[in-house]
């Protein structure tokens, strides 16, 4: 086997990894993990996880290994649609997945085993709710030994949701700059004085990161404290009491609440959704990205027609209000993300693998850009050719949306500045397009100069 054929993202741990064959995804467990997965197979913990929706199934698949010198066994796990990482979820996201990893800990425990490692990419959202895809994230529980996860649980999910409720929600976009997670002495001299006199705060994070200085430098004297069971779990509750009661500050974006403010006449907003619909129906895609998705109203024609659908956006306060409605409406068809399309997720960690970029996450069958264009355009500078080109990489069919000069959004966007844009205009754009698409459908909003098209990539 060549090293390719090992999951770039799974190479890090000696039990086991991720490889593909034939376009299928299997786990290899190695020997030196065999003992472990026997207690989290025959205790009753894999079925009791499984049941509860904490943790993606799996089947033992009798294939030859990818590795034979150092196998113990083959899995097949549950296919996951689409790979999100914590630099790309909103608040309620981080925290729920934060709250699952420690409920499969707590969990863990009453079996006798114990989480090894507590990494937010052990997470994944999948029909709407968070769930640990690691299997071999498990181990047999010592007595005495405190959790040896507690540093990379703080470091992924508490530091980041602490800086993004007593700080600023855009700091949560750090955990790109630090794929091990958010460093606690940095996370402690960010956050606000008054968050000392929070205890859990003033644990988990202050003196931490204080602790973590003092042993880092006195190596030798270093040693590794005990853990009675009953401290073990009363740290898991602390983590977990507080997390619960982390919520942001009531706060609006500029485009949270768009569709407050929109320019649409009622008329013109029924005519769009309708038109969009009718698109989607045509074009009977297999999955959907809906681009500059704002709070996901678009995103449900698709959701509710059973096609897997991504809204992203990159205001992190539309993310959050969209994921919210998600969980209250218990939908599976919609992952809502953040992407900033012109600075969107590159490869990351390792020869820039470990992480894939958006667009290595594509293609897609299809992409809706709904009002986005003259934000591109206008906003961003950004030729209609490279825009056109961009998207074509992305979709096999497009819903996208041209919004005039004349129109008052792209009015507000010129407001103030020099009106360079002798190109965009709506020959110019469909000149454009029509170099990578063909144009199927082409409808004026009723009441508005906006136009919608379908495309399908030439």
């Amino acid at each position: 086997m060549t090293a390719d054929a090992i999951q770039p993202a799974s190479f890090r741990d000696p039990d086991g990894f991720i490889f593909s064959r034939d376009h299928i995804l299997y786990r290899q467990v190695n020997k030196t993990y065999q003992k472990h997965y026997e207690r989290l197979m025959t205790s009753g913990l894999y079925d009791h996880l499984v049941k509860a929706g904490l943790l993606i199934t799996h089947d033992e698949i009798d294939i030859p290994p990818a590795r034979p010198d150092i196998y113990y066994r083959i899995i097949r796990p549950a296919p996951v649609r689409f790979i999100s990482y914590p630099y790309e979820w909103c608040f309620s996201q981080l925290k729920d997945a934060a709250l699952v990893t420690l409920s499969v800990q707590k969990t863990s425990l009453e079996y006798g085993l114990t989480l090894k490692d507590a990494s937010a990419y052990n997470i994944q959202f999948v029909h709407g709710r968070p769930l640990m895809i690691d299997t071999l994230s498990f181990e047999i529980y010592v007595e005495g030994t405190p959790w040896v996860a507690y540093r990379q649980f703080c470091r992924h999910f508490l530091a980041p949701l602490a800086l993004m409720k007593y700080g600023d929600i855009r700091l949560g976009m750090m955990l790109r700059n630090y794929i091990d997670g958010l460093p606690l002495d940095l996370t402690s001299r960010l956050l606000p004085f008054r968050t000392w006199f929070r205890f859990a705060l003033l644990t988990h994070i202050h003196l931490h990161a204080k602790s973590q200085k003092h042993y880092e430098a006195k190596p030798r004297v270093a040693t590794r404290r005990k853990m009675s069971l009953t401290a073990f779990k009363g740290l898991v509750d602390s983590l977990e009491s507080f997390i619960k009661k982390l919520s942001l500050p009531r706060r609006r974006s500029e485009w949270s609440n768009y569709y407050d403010h929109t320019n649409y006449t009622s008329a013109a907003f029924e005519h769009k959704l309708s038109l969009v619909d009718e698109f989607l129906e045509q074009a009977q895609p297999a999955a959907v990205w809906d681009l500059g998705a704002n709070i996901g109203r678009f995103s449900r024609l698709a959701a509710a027609k059973n096609i897997p659908t991504i809204a992203f956006d990159m205001d992190p306060y539309a993310v959050e209000k969209n994921y919210l409605t998600v969980k209250a409406e218990r939908e599976k068809n919609i992952l809502p993300l953040l992407a900033d399309l012109t600075n969107p997720s590159p490869g990351l960690g390792w020869e820039n693998h470990e992480r894939q970029s958006l667009i290595e996450r594509g293609p897609v069958d299809a992409v809706m850009a709904l009002a986005l264009v003259h934000h591109l355009a206008v906003s961003n500078n950004l030729p209609l050719e490279y825009i056109a080109r961009f998207l074509s990489n992305t979709c096999r069919w497009l819903i996208i949306e041209f919004i005039p000069k004349s129109d008052s959004q792209v009015k507000r966007l010129l407001a103030g500045r020099k009106d360079i844009f002798e190109n965009y205009t709506r020959a110019a754009f469909e000149s454009t397009f029509s170099c990578f698409f063909t144009i199927e459908r082409s409808e004026a909003l009723s009441e508005s100069e906006r136009i919608l098209y379908l495309m399908r990539k030439r």
